[in-house]
C-alpha cells in the first residue's frame, strides 16, 4: 500500500471548504507558485508518513463533519495513496474536496489511472495555480481570480459560493500560532 506524506491533519475546521470538515494537507508540491502561502508544503522530503488506513481511523472517530478536504501541497501528486483514502471516505457517506494547483484539463491529459482515480471520487475541485498577479479574495477558499470551482458530482452546487473567506488562528501546544483558511494574511500578520 502506498503511503502518504503529509505536512497536517486538522480533524475539524469550517475555513477549507462546505460545512465542518477534516483537513489533510499533503507535503510535497513541484508547482511552487509565487506568492504561495503553504511553501512550507513544498518539500517532499518532509512530513510525516500515514497509511491510508491509519487517516481513516482518525476520520471515522472526528464526529459531526460533513467530509474531507485534500489541500497541500499538491494533492494530486499523491494521487494513488489519496484515492485509496477518498474510497474509503466515499463508503461512509463524507464529501470530498480537493485543491490542485493544475488545472483539471491538466490532469486529466496525464491519464493517469490513480488521478483519474482521485478525479471521479472528488465532488468539489478547486483548480488552478495562485496568481499572485490575480489576487482575489472576493471569493470562498481561493486567493486568485483565475481558481476555479468544479462540481464533479450533484453533491454541491454554487450555493456553497455565497460564504465569505474565512481564518482561524490557534495557538499551539509548543506556543506556535496557527492560520488556516483564506485572508489577507498580511492583516492577520499585524494582528497576532
Amino acid at each position: 500500500m502506498t503511503n502518504l506524506q503529509i505536512y497536517k491533519i486538522k480533524r475539524t475546521t469550517t475555513v477549507e471548504g462546505p460545512g465542518k470538515r477534516f483537513c489533510i494537507w499533503v507535503q510535497g508540491c513541484s508547482r511552487h507558485c509565487k506568492g504561495c502561502m503553504s511553501e512550507q508544503t513544498w518539500s517532499k522530503e518532509e512530513g510525516i508518513e500515514y497509511t491510508a488506513d491509519e487517516i481513516f481511523t482518525m476520520i471515522k472517530s472526528t464526529p459531526d463533519i460533513e467530509g474531507i478536504t485534500f489541500l497541500g501541497g499538491e494533492p494530486f501528486e499523491q494521487a494513488e495513496g489519496l484515492s485509496i483514502l477518498a474510497e474509503k471516505i466515499q463508503s461512509i457517506g463524507l464529501s470530498i474536496v480537493a485543491f490542485t494547483g493544475y488545472k483539471i484539463e491538466e490532469l486529466k491529459n496525464l491519464d493517469n489511472l490513480y488521478i483519474n482515480k482521485l478525479l471521479d471520487q472528488t465532488d468539489l475541485l478547486i483548480d488552478s495555480p495562485f496568481e499572485i498577479d490575480k489576487f482575489n479574495l472576493d471569493r470562498p477558499w481561493v486567493g486568485s481570480s483565475n481558481q476555479r470551482y468544479i462540481f464533479l458530482t450533484d453533491r454541491y452546487d454554487d450555493k456553497i459560493l455565497e460564504t465569505k473567506n474565512k481564518v482561524e488562528i490557534a495557538v499551539l501546544p509548543n506556543g506556535k500560532i496557527q492560520v488556516d483558511g483564506m485572508g489577507d494574511f498580511n492583516k492577520v500578520k499585524e494582528i497576532i
